[in-house]
């Protein structure tokens, strides 16, 4: 059964990563389209074709090759510009003779964009939009699966929740171990307990795991209220406090007394912080020792878009140092050294990680239904971030050619120069296949660590 729960965690994902893919290209599409660009092919994957058909201008199909998706369009390279004819747009594509193989890369190019030409095309071309026309045109991929993101984290957070701390016991602590003592402890010895340790507050008041704390002082505790509740502990240490709770529907009261005791000072995000010698402040708090149930409590749509703006922040701060993260990833896949569960995966580990989740036991189906919606809108913020890059061939390469030659034709106007022309993208070939490269290698290397040595999410 688990193996089947596998597959098809794997299958899942394997049909958002394609409906993701065709939608980005859908993306690119449809803007095309209606600016007048004439589009013979919109594909998915790459290599020979194994399936198309033909609607009006555009042959639609799959190819052998599922590693991405492409939609080609006419005019992506401009004609070559002939000296003495600088402000010419329309000038002879190719030029007579080679000044090297790089020029040599640009005119086959632009020779074999010319083969694509049909009489009636002379005002369907890429290169003849606006500026901002063709920034639409390449901003339309990323931009879905951008508004994909958005729409799955926006069903995981209003729908199934976020993971948030309640007011139902989880554990209960039977004595207060002193502060730096916590790792010595065996908690399979007196539940990590010595008899000079005093009794936990919690454990001496009766309350014990699934216990639901209803009120604390006279103060009602909603079901969500668990860190106003701690707040509260901690501000009425050695004092006795009344306390009501429910256990199995039945309302129970008792009185405790919060321990004073040193407790590490949290920042706003739950982490310890320290002092200039290296170690952790303190400050002296209520403590009762007992620990929060977790369960996913449904969030408001206000909170969807911090969400999406924190995973885009973090796919960022990844792609930034990609190169290293990558070579980090291929030292852990040949060798003992541990991999770093945030580092970067392929859609092999995304696939494994489907699989994983939808295997576990340990989880319910709406929990399985949540990780995997929220996996899928993760998988596209990564590709949005990801096609913006301002290197060709992505998305973000070609968009920063469309501005660079808006500010080139600004200048040329304010200082009464003639037109340059358009951005002559065809001479960034070169840098082009380095880049396009250099990806493949990485995807070969992250694919490779995915088999070998994939990413452990669950501890």
């Amino acid at each position: 059964m688990s193996i089947l729960l596998f597959i098809l965690g794997v299958a899942i994902m394997v049909v958002a990563v394609g409906l993701s893919i065709g939608l980005h290209e859908v993306g690119h599409l449809v803007p095309a389209k209606l600016f007048g660009v004439r589009v013979p092919q919109y594909m998915i994957g790459f290599g020979k074709t194994l399936w198309s058909f033909k609607r009006g201008d555009t042959e639609y199909g799959f190819k052998a090759i599922p590693l991405g998706g492409y939609i080609s369009m006419i005019g992506m390279y401009p004609p070559a510009r002939n000296k003495g004819n600088v402000g010419a747009t329309d000038a002879p594509a190719l030029r007579k003779s080679s000044t090297g193989m790089f020029q040599q890369l640009a005119d086959e190019a632009r020779s074999a964009a010319a083969e694509q030409l049909q009489p009636g095309d002379e005002n369907r071309l890429f290169y003849k939009l606006p500026v901002y026309k063709r920034i639409i045109i390449m901003f339309g991929g990323p931009f879905m699966n951008l508004l994909i993101g958005v729409f799955m984290i926006g069903i995981v957070t209003v729908g199934f929740g976020a993971p948030s701390q309640t007011s139902t016991v989880a554990e209960v602590y039977q004595c207060v171990v002193p502060l730096g003592q916590e790792a010595q402890r065996d908690p399979a010895v007196n539940n990590g307990c010595k008899a000079s340790d005093a009794p936990g507050p919690a454990y001496a008041a009766g309350l014990r795991p699934g216990d639901t704390i209803t009120s604390f002082d006279g103060k009602p505790v909603a079901a969500t209220e668990w860190l106003g509740l701690t707040q509260a502990i901690r501000e009425r240490a050695g004092e006795s406090v009344p306390l009501t709770y429910e256990r199995d529907g039945v309302a129970h009261s008792t009185t405790i007394t919060p321990y004073k005791t040193e407790r590490p000072v949290l920042d706003a995000e739950g982490r310890a912080v320290m002092k200039a010698d290296g170690t952790p402040a303190t400050v002296a708090v209520g403590f009762i020792g007992m620990g929060s149930q977790i369960r996913n409590v449904p969030q408001p749509v206000t909170d969807v878009l911090p969400a999406v703006g924190k995973q885009i922040q973090g796919v960022a701060d990844v792609v930034l140092d990609l190169p290293a993260r990558v070579i980090a990833v291929g030292q852990a896949a040949f060798s003992d050294a541990p991999r770093d569960p945030n580092g970067p995966i392929s859609v092999v580990g995304v696939g494994r990680i489907a699989g994983e989740i939808s295997a576990m036991d340990q989880i319910g189906v709406s929990d399985k239904a949540a990780s995997l919606v929220s996996l899928i809108g993760g998988l596209n913020i990564a590709l949005f971030v990801f096609n913006l890059i301002p290197l060709l061939p992505l998305d973000g390469g070609h968009i920063v050619g469309a501005l660079f030659e808006s500010v080139r034709r600004a200048f040329a106007k304010l200082f009464r120069r003639p037109d340059p022309g358009p951005v002559d993208i065809a001479k960034m070939l070169p840098l082009t296949y380095i880049v396009a490269t250099g990806m493949l290698i990485m995807g070969a290397v992250l694919i490779y660590a995915d088999i070998v040595k994939p990413v452990n999410i669950f501890g």
